[in-house]
């Protein structure tokens, strides 16, 4: 399970390999929330997002010979990138399972970065299954998305820098708004401020019918999305929150608040022309939140993660056209 003490663990592992990725602010922002916004721009992390913390923990806690025979992930993109990486730079091989639809830019990254990649249909076939077969038969490590301790670790040092820098601001209590998939970086952040900032509160963020952990933080069970397709929100479309990750944020994360993709497109554009940063649909949705949901917000401060910035030219370019 995990706990600060890996958070922390993975922080000195993550020093000299991860940014330190700024907390920024904009008086255009916070005349349209009514409050005080700071956005933790994960998006300029290496990889365009937050998922190398979790790639770089979980590689560099594996045993060294069980590192060199390589290791498996799948991800839509984000997950696989940050991997890829972390594998590439520890010399050892990856192979990624990645949905057939997901955006080009991640695919083509990912390649980039030295991976073999494996696409499947995702409304057809099951990616556990294919990765299980092929982490099997090729003897490699399977690397979580969000279900495994030492990636929920890894993305945990978000919330570490969270807390100084919202610190070094003068902030003594905020709500902390987090894009959410399977709940590994909501999870990890929200035991990193229990631990070093107690008075913030972690609010998981969802795009409309794929908002799985707001629903199983309601019912107090794990529930499932409907569909996996749907959404320009590809980073953060997943079946359910996770075995792990979710009784972490049933037990520290407030409501959740969910938002249309139209809101994240209109939340991309304002990241871009006020803060001037590049961040993808699934990455938008906790800015969307603060900016046109504010009525399900309580704190005058509230920080807000943008947890990636992988987003096809195309879809910038629509939310440039109708919201820039």
């Amino acid at each position: 399970m995990s706990s600060i003490e890996m958070i922390v663990a993975a922080r000195a592992r993550l020093r000299g390999h991860a940014r330190r990725t700024p907390l920024l602010s904009s008086p255009f922002l916070n005349e349209i929330a009514g409050r005080r916004i700071f956005v933790k721009a994960e998006c300029l992390q290496h990889t365009g997002s937050f998922k190398f913390r979790g790639g770089w923990s979980a590689l560099s806690a594996l045993e060294p010979t069980v590192r060199a025979r390589g290791v498996i992930a799948f991800s839509s993109g984000n997950h696989a990138q940050g991997v890829a990486l972390a594998a590439k730079l520890h010399g050892v091989p990856s192979v990624i399972i990645m949905p057939s639809d997901a955006p080009k830019l991640k695919i083509a990254n990912t390649r980039a970065l030295g991976a073999e990649v494996v696409l499947y249909d995702r409304a057809t076939q099951d990616r556990d299954e294919i990765g299980a077969q092929l982490s099997g038969e090729r003897k490699l490590t399977l690397i979580k998305p969000f279900d495994e301790p030492q990636v929920i670790a890894g993305q945990g040092t978000t919330g570490l820098e969270i807390a100084e820098q919202a610190d070094e601001e003068g902030v003594k209590s905020a709500e902390v708004l987090v894009p959410c998939g399977g709940g590994g970086l909501t999870s990890g952040i929200a035991l990193a401020l229990e631990a070093s900032a107690p008075t913030f509160r972690v609010r998981p963020c969802e795009p409309d019918g794929f908002d799985d952990a707001t629903r199983s933080l309601a019912s107090g069970k794990i529930e499932r999305n409907a569909t996996l397709t749907g959404s320009i929100c590809d980073a953060i479309i997943t079946p359910q929150p996770g075995n792990i990750t979710f009784p972490i944020m049933q037990r520290l994360v407030g409501a959740g608040i969910v938002v249309s993709d139209d809101d994240a497109l209109r939340a991309m554009a304002l990241a871009f022309t006020r803060l001037k940063i590049v961040v993808e649909p699934g990455g938008a949705v906790a800015l969307a939140a603060a900016l046109f949901h504010g009525d399900q917000v309580g704190e005058e401060n509230v920080v807000v993660v943008t947890s990636g910035g992988n987003v096809d030219a195309d879809i910038f370019a629509k939310a440039l056209e109708l919201h820039g």
